[in-house]
């Protein structure tokens, strides 16, 4: 009789590498899927779910991200406190302008997993409103997406 086994890739297994993408005059929603199915390491051949198999992601110029439509003008970004009166609501345009970062986070964050491995995942992704990043020691490779 054979025995059959799965391949199940362990954490200390995974090589992870640092990538850099520059997201300027990128679409959010796209670039956010990629950013995090590379995150949860989907892209790999050793993918195994419950693991975290992802790689580094930098991201550069967020400041110069753009939304597709009417977005811009019509998105709503909300957030409650929990108490009377504490409901918060700002307008992408206005988020984009203050916290250009926040948009990106909010976008991939809600396209991982909702548990404390979606959590260690979303802590491996750096976002930079500019063009300078301080991880130049890790030597990240350029990734380039399809605009």
């Amino acid at each position: 009789m054979k025995n059959n086994t799965s391949f199940m890739a362990k954490e200390n297994e995974v090589d992870k590498k640092w990538y850099m993408i520059d997201a300027a005059g990128m679409v959010v929603g796209r670039l956010a899927s990629e950013i995090a199915n590379r995150l949860r390491g989907k892209t790999k051949a050793i993918f195994t779910p419950h693991n975290d198999a992802g790689d580094f992601i930098v991201v550069v110029n967020v400041d110069k991200i753009c939304f597709t439509g009417r977005k811009l003008e019509q998105k709503v970004y909300t957030r409650y406190s929990g108490h009377i009166g504490g409901l918060k609501q700002i307008k992408a345009k206005d988020l984009l302008s203050s916290k250009p970062r926040e948009i990106l986070m909010h976008a991939v964050r809600g396209m991982l997993p909702k548990n404390t491995l979606g959590r260690r995942q979303l802590k491996k992704l750096k976002v930079y409103a500019g063009a300078e990043h301080p991880h130049a020691a890790q030597k990240p490779e350029k990734l380039e997406l399809v605009r």
